[in-house]
């Protein structure tokens, strides 16, 4: 189906402003920032508002602000309007350049097919309500279903063909460029538990340890055969870039590649990987978070060649068993640790990534003074970390879009005075 003059034109317009910004100065001053970051340089605390939830933008950018009528158009419109509107809006640490990735696709990996395993989850009819995990794993015989031999394929002619589409689109105002994974985000026991669902998973830690080690060791061989399969096929993307690292900042780094990349093949090790075990609360003891999950998850990240740890899971009284993980650089954590205990424990050797409570701007009324004194309590406390804060799980700003735009200019405010 071919494009409408109007939806070329609507898009390309949308590119050029995109461009502008990309080609400003500052990009560079804030990649450098990320660099010296990521190398555990203690300079100013770094903003990232990730606002990546769908449900937020439903407020942000309504579907009906949308102007082009074809439905891949209003695909990369909506993406080229969530960069404007970011940078209009949240002056945080974000970094805009003039590329847009065309993805290289990739099927048959334990991502993708799910190990040969089906999700059930009853859904309810409310938008962005949460679902119930049921039951697929219902017996211990059950968890021979689970793949651990995947066999993984580029779809080369569709890549192309997205690619072409993009290229023709954008009419070379906004570089387009083929790109396999330069990041990847692989979960264990959070994957067991969509499968066994959430208490029964509790309750097999108790009744029948030994089998759940069972299913988590068959997960973790899969991964890494999936993993170790990608980086054959040749596809994977140097870890240097723009990515951003799940519950975290960006990917820049003058440490990846590997001083020993030929500049052609890119390894597992020329690029960051990601764990977490978010079921885990505070309930779970450091050391069956280790039985449990870190020694699987150990295993995945010390293929790549640095590694970010944790999500919603507080980790300030495990940090002892994460140090575990030896190409360790970031640690996420969650709003629900003790940041002083935390801050000690992180120390300055990981980048400590400080998560506000999301609910600062989804309450009933919006409170700045709140949000001055939450994150003012944070930095005073981990003055003597390499600091970044994250603001993410954003869900609503309750159609108050200032809300996100004034808890921006008081994080950038207080990281100047935390310098």
């Amino acid at each position: 189906m071919s494009i409408s003059n109007k939806d070329e034109s609507i898009i390309r317009d949308l590119a050029k402003k995109v461009a502008d910004i990309a080609s400003l100065p500052v990009q560079q001053e804030k990649k450098e920032l990320w660099i010296r970051i990521n190398r555990l340089e203690r300079v100013r605390p770094t903003i990232h508002v990730q606002a990546i939830d769908a449900s937020i933008w439903v407020e942000l950018i309504p579907d009906n602000e949308l102007q082009t009528k074809d439905p891949f158009c209003r695909g990369q419109e909506m993406y080229l309007r969530k960069i404007i509107y970011c940078w209009e809006n949240f002056r945080d640490d974000r970094v805009v350049d003039d590329v847009v990735v065309s993805p290289i696709m990739i099927w048959g990996d334990c991502r993708s097919t799910g190990f040969g395993m089906k999700v059930n989850m009853e859904r309810p009819d409310m938008k962005f309500g949460a679902g119930l995990i049921k039951q697929t794993i219902e017996s211990e015989r059950d968890i021979e279903k689970i793949n651990t031999e995947p066999e993984v394929y580029v779809d080369w002619e569709n890549t192309e063909n997205h690619y072409q589409r993009l290229c023709e689109l954008y009419d070379s105002i906004l570089k387009v460029e083929k790109r396999g994974p330069s990041f990847f985000w692989l979960t264990v026991m959070d994957q067991f538990i969509m499968w066994r669902s959430i208490p029964q998973m509790f309750v097999d830690l108790i009744e029948r340890p030994k089998w759940v080690h069972e299913a988590l060791e068959r997960i973790t061989i899969g991964h890494i055969r999936s993993i170790k399969q990608i980086e054959k096929l040749g596809v994977l993307y140097p870890g240097n870039s723009r990515s951003s690292l799940g519950s975290g900042g960006y990917a820049w780094t003058d440490q990846l590649p590997q001083p020993d990349f030929d500049g052609e093949h890119v390894r597992l090790k020329d690029i960051w990987g990601r764990c977490a075990t978010q079921i885990f609360t505070e309930g779970i003891s450091p050391e069956m978070h280790d039985e449990f999950a870190i020694q699987y998850e150990k295993r995945i990240l010390e293929c790549f060649g640095l590694a970010t740890y944790g999500c919603c899971e507080p980790l300030h009284n495990k940090m002892d068993y994460v140090r575990k993980i030896k190409n360790l650089r970031r640690v996420s954590m969650s709003p629900w640790v003790d940041v002083e205990v935390a801050s000690e424990a992180v120390g300055k050797d990981y980048v400590y990534t400080h998560k506000p409570n999301p609910t600062m701007i989804s309450m009933v009324e919006w409170h700045p003074d709140l949000a001055y004194n939450e994150l003012k309590d944070a930095f005073e406390k981990t003055r003597n970390n390499v600091l970044e804060v994250n603001f993410q799980d954003l869900h609503t700003v309750r159609n108050e879009p200032h809300r996100l735009t004034e808890w921006t200019e008081i994080a950038m405010q207080l990281a100047e005075e935390y310098a």
